[in-house]
């Protein structure tokens, strides 16, 4: 009998400074090698970053503002359907919009070139808290694709 996959969500321990479940998932995502004081580092001077340019605002509720305005409601999947592929829309459960959200910030920012990594991240969540930057296309691409889509919904199953 195999091994069942059992998530790790129940073991996720809140970051140190903000007590943020959601701040320790997207340090888990930064992270590279295993290196989780670095991506910590990162992470938090970002944050200190967002707090000097948004005024009035607690960094974490600016972090979860930019995750949120980047979760896709939608996404396409591929069905095979009588010798033909179709795109076809179906909703995103919360769990993997929060994570493709962190994904896709993490993954724009390491895109960026020429600068250090916490000053990347700073300036793509402070672009997907205004809607904005590549993050926030991405959703918005995906959304599209669905719409255009939206005809083999009946195929979904």
């Amino acid at each position: 009998m195999s091994l069942k996959y059992r998530s790790t969500s129940a073991y996720l321990k809140p970051d140190p400074i903000y007590r943020s479940i959601l701040a320790s998932k997207i340090i888990n995502g930064i992270m590279l090698q295993g290196k989780k004081t670095i991506s910590q580092r990162i992470f938090y001077k970002a944050c200190e970053r967002l707090q000097k340019r948004i005024k009035g605002k607690e960094a974490i509720e600016i972090v979860e503002t930019a995750i949120n305005n980047v979760k896709p409601m939608v996404e396409t999947k591929s069905r095979r359907v009588g010798g033909s592929n179709y795109q076809v829309p179906v909703p995103v459960s919360r769990r993997r919009q929060q994570a493709l959200a962190i994904r896709w910030v993490v993954d724009s920012a390491r895109g960026k070139k020429g600068k250090p990594m916490w000053e990347k991240l700073s300036d793509e969540l402070y672009d997907a808290y205004n809607a904005t930057g590549s993050s926030y296309t991405k959703k918005e691409n995906i959304h599209k694709m669905a719409e255009s889509n939206k005809a083999f919904a009946h195929l979904a199953w």
